[in-house]
């Protein structure tokens, strides 16, 4: 049987996601498929965090361009509009997610990194929207994440140049949160992810929604939301006992259960 290019393994409320579909971890239709299907068991496992990781010399080389040969104007906006959902339904997992870029990013890995919550590059890591190289413009919500995160001005350099970038200069901008040497990578990034899964995730999830409420509606819509948002945390198990062993022991004490 063949093997999957994406797996998740789950313990301890942490989902870590591999990609693994040497040499060079292409998108293509199998791709394709598998990251969808893993969306669908991530939304129904419910994590507590989430790590894309990826196998191999290098996080991937792009896409299989045999993908875009066969296509036509119609299909192509069917393909775009699923290749979209999976950058939008990343970034709505009511978990904290993590991307690790131990190396060469291009194209939709740069996409769907933009679409979770903290990119982590390793100091050799180097990024790049090359599709302009096929006449193309990225297609799963790269350009305007990227603007979102590091402005305007920012995304049009990286996506109209279709130059690579290292983790240090994406740092600079605001893109990349965290660059780290590439021995001990991998073990690093394991390590902040379970930090993050063994943290309060349903105030995390609120945190998401604030943010998301102020992508859409600035910081007038957020504050309309955050009494809500915020309010509704008082019907968590984690609140009052957090609460309660603070006053005891003080702070840093509390073992959340993400309920």
């Amino acid at each position: 049987m063949e093997q999957t290019p994406v797996r998740i393994d789950e313990q301890d409320g942490l989902a870590v996601v591999t990609v693994d579909a040497p040499p060079l971890n292409l998108f293509d239709d199998a791709m394709h498929l598998a990251l969808l299907g893993a969306l669908d068991e991530l939304e129904s496992s419910r994590p507590r965090a989430v790590l894309f990781r990826f196998e191999g010399r290098i996080v991937t080389g792009g896409v299989d361009i045999a993908m875009f040969e066969r296509l036509d104007r119609e299909t192509a906006a069917e393909v775009f509009a699923s290749l979209i959902s999976i950058t939008r339904r990343t970034a709505a997992l009511p978990a904290p997610t993590v991307f690790a870029a131990h190396e060469r990013c291009l194209t939709w890995g740069v996409e769907l990194a933009l679409a979770c919550d903290l990119i982590v590059a390793a100091d050799a890591a180097r990024f790049g929207l090359i599709e302009a190289t096929v006449g193309l413009t990225p297609a799963m919500g790269g350009t305007q994440r990227l603007a979102e995160r590091a402005g305007i001005g920012r995304a049009t350099e990286f996506v109209l140049t279709g130059d690579l970038y290292d983790a240090a200069t994406l740092h600079s901008w605001g893109v990349v949160n965290q660059v780290l040497p590439v021995e001990g990578f991998d073990d690093a990034t394991r390590a902040l992810s379970r930090r993050l899964a063994s943290g309060p995730t349903v105030a995390h999830a609120a945190t998401k929604a604030v943010l998301a409420s102020y992508r859409d509606g600035g910081v007038e819509g957020a504050d309309a939301d955050v009494p809500a948002i915020a309010g509704a945390l008082f019907d968590t198990e984690d609140l009052p006992a957090a609460l309660r062993t603070f006053r005891e022991s003080g702070p840093g004490r509390t073992e959340f259960r993400g309920r």
